[in-house]
């Protein structure tokens, strides 16, 4: 594996709940992320799936140090920047930029291209010279694809797909080596999400980035990413190779996820199993006790109920070392149950 620019373990992030207008009182917890590990290789790309609300915008804004965490620690080549501040932090940040979801409110409206794209910059004097700044905005705007006679236009003059763009080249100013992309293409066209990603894709060879890629589109996933993190409720559930997270997944909700995405093929699309999930996803201030899946899981049974299964490799996988060994945090991966056609609720599951 490619050496390591992040390292994640145990990142925790709760949001108190709490009651009273004077003394407030800590009722309870948002449990947005709840144990997640994973780490990054030089100039890979980590894709991370899951559902809305399952945390994956949460982790991404702490990596970047725009959410602090409740517990664990994030490593940039070896340092843990959850301790870091002043300074040291602004350096870090240096190198670990972020490019948001929507380009129509990450983008100042009362600030020029120009301005936008420069901004890092200001913060960072020590990345250009003054009076280099200008040429090097029009070479970023270039490089994205962008027109760089229109450095003085606004963010209005764009179309989603160039206002993407300009983030994109606001994120690549410092010449960072990590960049974390959240949800980048949601808010485009289908034919523009195609463009912004090839995109990515020809810069992260030009620049040698690595890239923690959060969506919740799996194909896009699958054509950007080397690896593949599920989340489901605060944490990975499944972690792999592309080819092995979508050809051999392991894991009750991954198989669910899979399942869902369309088929353009007709004979391929009748010999397919469609899981169908009864029943919504907990609540993160109530979730269920061991299993976090178990509540809408086939497979389950009292274990579940009373254990938290680790993310490792299936022991009925380990000694193949086949494609499908690779994480999966459920009891009974390694089993080959059949998969029903629609699977009904289970209520609040065994025990």
């Amino acid at each position: 594996m490619a050496e390591s620019v992040l390292e994640v373990s145990g990142l925790v992030k709760h949001y108190p709940l709490t009651r009273g207008v004077v003394f407030r009182k800590q009722v309870g917890a948002v449990r947005a992320v709840d144990g997640v590990d994973f780490r990054l290789g030089r100039g890979e790309t980590l894709g991370i799936v899951g559902e809305s609300g399952c945390g994956k915008s949460t982790v991404a804004r702490m990596l970047v140090n725009l959410e602090r965490p409740t517990a664990g620690s994030i490593r940039y080549k070896g340092e843990d920047i959850t301790r870091l501040s002043g300074r040291a932090l602004k350096a870090v940040r240096r190198n670990i930029q972020m490019v948001f979801q929507d380009p129509y409110t990450s983008l100042n409206p009362r600030m020029t291209v120009g301005d936008i794209v420069g901004e890092p910059y200001d913060i960072h004097p020590e990345a250009a010279p003054k009076g280099d700044r200008r040429r090097r905005v029009r070479e970023l705007l270039d490089v994205v694809g962008l027109n760089p006679e229109h450095i003085n236009r606004y963010p209005h003059q764009f179309s989603g797909g160039q206002r993407q763009r300009i983030g994109i080249a606001r994120g690549l100013a410092l010449r960072p080596e990590v960049i974390v992309a959240d949800e980048p293409v949601s808010a485009l066209d289908v034919s523009v999400q195609a463009q912004v990603v090839n995109l990515m894709g020809r810069l992260q060879s030009e620049f040698g980035l690595a890239y923690v890629f959060i969506a919740h589109d799996l194909s896009i996933v699958r054509h950007i990413s080397d690896r593949v993190g599920v989340m489901y409720l605060g944490r990975i559930v499944e972690t792999g190779t592309d080819t092995e997270i979508y050809e051999h997944p392991t894991h009750p909700y991954t198989q669910a996820l899979l399942s869902a995405v369309p088929v353009p093929d007709p004979e391929a699309r009748e010999h397919r199993e469609r899981i169908i999930l009864s029943g919504d996803v907990p609540s993160p201030t109530d979730v269920p006790s061991g299993c976090r899946f178990r509540t809408r899981c086939w497979k389950a049974r009292e274990r579940c109920a009373r254990e938290v299964p680790a993310l490792a490799v299936p022991a009925g996988f380990g000694a193949t070392g086949g494609p499908a060994a690779h994480d999966s945090a459920c009891h009974f991966a390694a089993e080959r149950a059949v998969v029903p056609a629609a699977v009904e609720g289970h209520g609040d599951g065994p025990g």
